[in-house]
């Protein structure tokens, strides 16, 4: 994977790992809920903990970026990478089918080029009985950066994940 195919699709992945972590939820009063997430793209891999969100699932639930991002949350990424979420997103769960969707993911990533993606609708497969979801195959389309940032990002199944705790 190039250099610049690493950096986008690590800018799209993290756009679906942070709306995972909305869409994923354990049990407890909201003010207790944390979410962990992680994904890998290529050789770059990034995780963050103790993200927030404003209710429970199955009920529909926003994810508060500044308890995701720096300095209010921990996101980080190897390889000297960096991630973004630019939006507060909003997921709803459909327990009877084992499955979450985010209204839209806009993530911006950074590895010596800068790019911004958006993801409309994109869908998450619970695992089992937990509230651990992982991402489904998706494209994102880029919303800013230069020549060097493809206009379209694919992503595989299950590049991200997050469970709350």
């Amino acid at each position: 994977m190039t250099y610049l195919s690493k950096l986008s699709a690590a800018a799209a992945t993290t756009a679906l790992v942070l709306a995972a972590s909305s869409a994923a939820s354990a049990v407890g009063n909201v003010a207790d809920q944390k979410v962990d997430g992680s994904f890998t793209i290529g050789d770059i891999a990034c995780s963050w903990t103790g993200g927030s969100t404003n209710a429970n699932p199955p009920n529909s639930l926003t994810v508060d970026r500044s308890t995701v991002n720096q300095p209010g949350g921990n996101l980080s990424c190897g390889e000297g990478a960096s991630g973004t979420l630019n939006n507060d997103p909003t997921f709803t769960f459909d327990d009877a089918n084992a499955l979450a969707t985010s209204d839209t993911i806009d993530i911006s990533g950074s590895q010596g080029v800068s790019c911004r993606y958006s993801a409309a609708n994109v869908q998450w497969d619970r695992q089992g009985t937990t509230r651990q979801y992982t991402n489904r195959a998706f494209t994102a389309q880029k919303v800013s950066g230069g020549p060097l940032c493809p206009g379209t990002v694919d992503a595989d199944p299950a590049d991200a994940s997050v469970t709350f705790n």
